[in-house]
């Protein structure tokens, strides 16, 4: 074997070796640009003679591509499984394609982070794991002209976005609990600036209108983020008649039901609790709560197969459509 088998190359190593331009190597492993058939066959034959694959940065440099792609997660993305579970999709995927993934948090404050990775080419494009009313992130990557996926609903044509059903999962766990009987649901979400949060709103309504039924306005309640103000909801809820919990996610289930608990409310003899999204923390409370299982890995991977094939990748999506399940659990016992 030659010793020069399994080296890793980079453009400069074999134009020094062939004694000619980093440009002509460059365009004679990409294909694109005028070069010399001899040159072109000699930069070839060094390939194949050394058992050679151009390295990711080699590559990159041919395509002028830097072979990373960058996910933007929200401040509090490490507090939310969803994003844990959405990563390992968008990983796994990646590295399939010989890509490498950069992480940047978006702050409040701005998208100062952001805005390094496209303005220095550390990127070829960006996935973006929250979609958000008037998102700072959206509109710099557009004014940017940077390629990007948004995973989450959008009203905006110009954005390409991955969603769960979320909207259509929504409407059946709330049909579920109206089956039941259950005549005053109370609904507690989070930011009404995140597009999640609508869509679930309406597969909440959605549900009512189908069984003829209103939906209790006083009893939706948004923009609940905390102990305090979930206590604060519970409580009003309770005092308008509410016999059944809808939450929004995990986190503000755990809290509701922290709060049922303390002030002396059985569930599901007292009341029902369900969550829209599904986690182990759902499966092992007490009682365990019937939820919204989808499969947050699928859509990481569609996502990151999107955003491969605006890059030019030909990146086949082999799975069936994004689906969820309704998980049946004890806090729904009749």
């Amino acid at each position: 074997m030659s010793e020069k088998e399994g080296k890793i190359y980079t453009i400069t190593d074999i134009a020094k070796e062939l004694g000619v331009s980093k440009t002509t190597v460059s365009r004679a492993l990409s294909g694109k640009g005028r070069i010399g058939t001899e040159t072109a066959e000699r930069v070839r034959s060094f390939v194949e003679r050394h058992n050679y694959t151009p390295n990711v940065v080699a590559k990159g440099l041919a395509q002028n591509k830097t072979y990373n792609l960058g996910i933007v997660f929200p401040f509090d993305y490490p507090d939310i499984p969803f994003f844990k579970e959405c990563m390992d999709g968008i990983c796994e995927t990646a590295y399939h394609y010989n890509y490498d993934i950069i992480i940047s948090v978006h702050w409040k404050e701005g998208v100062s982070q952001i805005q390094r990775l496209v303005m220095n080419h550390k990127v070829d494009g960006m996935i973006v794991t929250r979609a958000v009313i008037n998102s700072q992130v959206v509109r710099f990557l557009k004014e940017r002209r940077m390629p990007f996926v948004v995973i989450g609903p959008s009203d905006d044509l110009e954005v390409s976005s991955i969603d769960n059903p979320n909207r259509e999962a929504g409407r059946e766990l709330t049909s579920l609990l109206l089956m039941k009987g259950l005549r005053r649901l109370a609904l507690i979400g989070g930011s009404d600036m995140h597009y999640v949060t609508e869509s679930r709103k309406q597969g909440f309504i959605d549900a009512h209108l189908e069984q003829g039924i209103t939906a209790a306005s006083e009893l939706i309640y948004t923009e609940v983020s905390d102990y305090r103000k979930t206590r604060r909801v519970v409580e009003q809820a309770l005092s308008a008649g509410a016999d059944g919990f809808i939450c929004m996610d995990e986190t503000i289930c755990n809290l509701a039901l922290g709060c049922l608990r303390e002030m002396g409310i059985r569930i599901p003899a007292d009341v029902k609790v369900v969550s829209m999204y599904d986690s182990h923390q759902m499966e092992f409370n007490l009682p365990p709560v019937t939820s919204l299982r989808f499969d947050t890995r699928g859509l990481g991977r569609k996502a990151c197969l999107e955003m491969l094939r605006m890059l030019g990748e030909n990146a086949e999506d082999e799975e069936a459509e994004l689906s969820y399940e309704l998980v049946l659990r004890d806090s729904t016992k009749t």
